[in-house]
C-alpha cells in the first residue's frame, strides 16, 4: 500500500462523512438556528463564557481535542497490523467521532452550557450525577496519568525541548492580550505569535541551550532520585505540573483558549508539512504486514484495537471539551457543524499521518520496529516527521526537535484542561461535604499531586491501555446522553444510540480484560513492588469503571424507555 493511497482514501472520507452525512444530521435533524442566543452570549463573565470568532474556536476546538491519542494510538495499533488500525481510524470518525463531538457541542449549547454532570441529572437520574462525576474523576486522572508520564518523563527529558514550549507558552499568553486587550487584527495576532514560536523552536536546538538544559539534568547519564525517576524526568515532570496548574486556575480567555489557538498552527503546519513531505517522497509501506495476528502483546484486536486507537477515530474526551468549553463559547448555533464536526474530521487527517509516521516514513515493518516500535511511540512519530519534513528541505535535526515540541504541545494542551475539569468535578462531587474543595487552587493541588502519583509509580504502556479504554467508555455514555437529549426534543435519536451501544460493549470488555490481565497475569509476575503496585491501581481503576458505568447504563436504560412507556397507551 502507497502512502498516497491512504491520504486520498482519508480525503474521500473527509469530503463524504462532513460533506454529505454530517451536512444532512444538521440540516435534518438538529437544524441550528443562527438567530438564537447561546450561553456565551446570554452568561457571558469572561471566564468560562465567552463569545469566540469561528476561526478562533475552530483551532481551540482542535487543540482541545486532539492530543497524543491521535498520534501514539494508530502507531501502536499497528502491531495488528496496517489494515485494522486504518479502518478504525476512517470509519471510526465517519460514523461515531464527528457524531459525538458535535452532538455534545449541540446538546451543550440548548442546554445552556451545562456540564456533563449536570445533563445526566436531567436526562438520566439524580444518582447519575453523582456517578458519573466519580466515573469522571478517575478517567480524568488516568488522563493526567498517561499524558504526564509520556510528557514529564520522556519529551520534556530532551534538552531541545523545552525552551520551544516555553515560548509556546509564552506567545499563547501574548495572542490573548493582543486579540481581547489590544484588539488586534486575528490575522497579525497569529503571524506575530506563530513566526515567533517557530523562532523559539530553532533557538532550542542551538548550543548553547541545549546545553543548558543538559547540565540542569545531569545529562548524558541524568542520576536515578526516587523511585526509578531520574533526575531529569522528576524536573520534566514538575514543569508540567507547573505549567497544567497556571490552565486550571486562570481565566480561559488569557491562557488556555490563545495557547491552544497558537498550538493549532504549529501543529497543523507540522501535519501539512508531513503531507507535502509524502506527496513528494511517495514512500510505499514495503514488508508492513496488512494483518500481523489477532492477539499481540497488547491483547486481542476486539476489543484492544478500538481501545488502542481513541482519539482520531472517537474520544469520549471531546465530549467534555464540546459541552463544558466549546458551548459555552459559541456565537452562534451554525457554528457548532464547522468547529465540532470540522475539528474531528481533521483530527481524523492528523492521526492518517500519524499512522503514516509508523508504516511507510521507515520503509515497513522492520523500519518500524528499528525506530522503537510501540515502546517507544513517541520517538517513531518524531523520527517519522522528520523523514517526511527533509523532503520539503527542512534538516532532521531541526524536523525532530520540532516533532518532540509538536508532541509536548499535544499534550499539555489538553492537560491543562483536563485539571481545570478535574477541579470542577471534584468540587461538584465533594463541595458540600468538604467546602474546601470548592477552592480552585485546593481542587487543582489535588489533582496534581494524583497526578504525580501515577506518573511516578505506573509505567506508561501499562496506563495507556487503561487509558483508552476509559476514554472510549465515556465516548459511548456520551453518546448515551445525546440519544437521550436528541428524545427529550423529539428528534430522531438512532444516529447516536446506535454507535452508543457499540462503544459500550466494546470498552466494557476491553475494561474487563486489563482488570483480568493485571490481577491475574501481571501482578503475580511482577518482579519489583513498584509494578505490582501499578498493576494493582489499573485493576482496581478498570473495575471501578465498569461498575459506575453499568449504573449508569441501567439508569440510562430506564430513561430510554420512559418516553416509550408513555406513547405505548396512545398507540394501543
Amino acid at each position: 500500500m502507497n502512502s498516497i493511497f491512504v491520504l486520498i482514501i482519508a480525503a474521500v472520507a473527509l469530503v463524504v462523512g462532513y460533506g454529505w452525512y454530517a451536512r444532512r444530521i444538521d440540516r435534518d435533524v438538529i437544524r441550528p438556528d443562527a438567530k438564537k442566543a447561546t450561553p456565551a452570549k446570554m452568561y457571558m463573565d469572561g471566564v468560562d463564557f465567552t463569545p469566540a470568532s469561528r476561526n478562533v474556536l475552530f483551532g481551540y476546538q482542535f487543540k482541545s481535542i486532539a492530543a497524543l491519542g491521535p498520534i501514539t494510538g494508530p502507531i501502536i495499533a499497528v502491531q495488528w497490523g496496517w489494515f485494522p488500525a486504518m479502518l478504525w481510524i476512517i470509519l471510526g470518525t465517519f460514523f461515531i467521532g464527528w457524531v459525538q463531538d458535535y452532538g455534545a457541542m449541540m446538546m451543550g449549547v440548548r442546554r445552556d452550557g451545562d456540564s456533563m454532570g449536570a445533563l445526566s441529572y436531567k436526562l438520566v437520574s439524580p444518582r447519575a450525577r453523582t456517578i458519573l462525576m466519580i466515573f469522571l474523576y478517575f478517567y480524568l486522572l488516568l488522563i493526567m496519568g498517561s499524558f504526564g508520564n509520556a510528557v514529564g518523563k520522556t519529551l520534556m527529558t530532551n534538552p531541545k525541548v523545552p525552551l520551544g514550549m516555553i515560548m509556546v507558552v509564552l506567545m499563547g499568553i501574548l495572542a490573548g492580550q493582543m486579540t481581547y486587550k489590544w484588539k488586534k487584527d486575528i490575522i497579525l495576532t497569529t503571524v506575530v505569535t506563530v513566526v515567533l514560536t517557530f523562532v523559539g523552536i530553532w533557538l532550542s536546538t542551538t548550543k548553547p541551550v541545549a546545553n543548558f538544559f543538559t547540565s540542569l539534568y545531569g545529562l548524558p547519564e541524568s542520576p536515578v532520585w526516587f523511585l526509578g525517576n531520574t533526575r531529569a524526568q522528576v524536573i520534566g515532570t514538575l514543569l508540567v505540573i507547573a505549567f497544567c496548574y497556571l490552565g486550571s486556575v486562570l481565566p480561559i480567555w488569557s491562557f488556555a483558549q490563545p495557547i491552544n489557538y497558537v498550538s493549532f498552527w504549529i501543529v497543523s503546519l507540522g501535519i501539512l508539512g508531513g503531507i507535502l513531505g509524502m506527496l513528494i517522497w511517495r514512500p510505499g509501506m514495503g514488508d508492513f504486514p496488512a494483518f500481523t495476528k489477532f492477539t499481540t502483546a497488547s491483547g486481542p484486536l476486539w476489543p484492544m484495537l478500538f481501545v488502542t486507537i481513541a482519539c482520531g477515530a472517537i474520544s469520549g474526551w471531546h465530549s467534555l471539551v464540546s459541552t463544558s468549553g466549546t458551548a459555552r463559547q459559541l456565537e452562534t448555533e451554525t457554528d457548532a457543524l464547522p468547529v465540532g464536526g470540522g475539528a474531528m474530521f481533521l483530527e481524523m487527517v492528523f492521526a492518517t499521518v500519524a499512522f503514516l509516521t509508523a508504516t511507510a516514513a521507515f520503509g515497513g515493518f522492520q523500519g518500524y520496529q528499528d525506530a522503537g516500535g510501540a515502546a517507544k511511540a513517541l520517538a517513531v512519530f518524531s523520527g517519522g516527521l522528520a523523514n517526511f519534513l527533509s523532503h520539503i528541505g527542512i534538516p532532521k535535526d531541526f524536523g525532530t526537535a520540532y516533532g518532540s515540541v509538536f508532541l509536548t504541545i499535544m499534550a499539555l494542551t489538553i492537560m491543562q484542561l483536563v485539571v481545570r475539569f478535574m477541579r470542577v468535578a471534584s468540587a461538584e462531587l465533594l463541595g458540600e461535604q468538604v467546602p474546601v474543595m470548592k477552592n480552585m487552587h485546593i481542587g487543582t493541588i489535588v489533582a496534581l499531586i494524583l497526578t504525580l502519583i501515577f506518573v511516578w509509580v505506573i509505567p506508561w504502556l501499562t496506563i495507556w491501555a487503561a487509558f483508552g479504554a476509559a476514554n472510549q467508555l465515556m465516548a459511548g455514555l456520551a453518546l448515551l446522553l445525546v440519544s437521550l437529549w436528541a428524545i427529550s426534543e423529539g428528534r430522531k435519536h438512532t444516529w447516536a444510540l446506535y454507535p452508543a451501544g457499540f462503544m459500550i460493549v466494546t470498552t466494557i470488555a476491553a475494561l474487563l480484560y486489563l482488570a483480568y490481565d493485571n490481577f491475574f497475569v501481571k501482578l503475580p509476575k511482577a518482579a519489583t513492588p513498584q509494578a505490582g503496585i501499578a498493576s494493582v491501581l489499573v485493576g482496581i481503576i478498570a473495575l471501578v469503571l465498569v461498575i459506575a458505568a453499568s449504573f449508569l447504563i441501567y439508569d440510562g436504560w430506564k430513561a430510554l424507555r420512559k418516553p416509550r412507556e408513555k406513547q405505548a397507551p396512545a398507540k394501543a
